[in-house]
């Protein structure tokens, strides 16, 4: 454990980070997986609403910076090729 005062508080910011980093992306994978089950189903207006919201959530994720912006760019692109493909 941390011995100066400087490194134990930022032991806690850490801590408290991950846990709200933890939070974030739970979210967005949790979003992955509705927009991956209304692809799996062919339902191209629920898939459309669904990466919609599965691209907001990870673009609020980079300006947060629990995804780097490049990670959720890929995420994004990878999705929509998925949502294509039901054309």
């Amino acid at each position: 454990m941390a011995n100066i005062k400087s490194a134990e508080k930022r032991a806690r910011q850490s801590a408290a980070q991950h846990i709200a980093n933890h939070a974030t992306k739970s979210d967005v994978s949790a979003s992955r997986k509705r927009l991956l089950a209304a692809v799996a189903k062919g339902d191209k207006a629920a898939a459309t609403a669904a990466y919609a919201v599965f691209s907001s959530k990870l673009d609020k994720a980079a300006k947060k910076g629990a995804l780097k912006k490049n990670n959720a760019s890929r995420r994004k692109a990878r999705a929509f090729a998925r949502l294509a493909a039901l054309a």
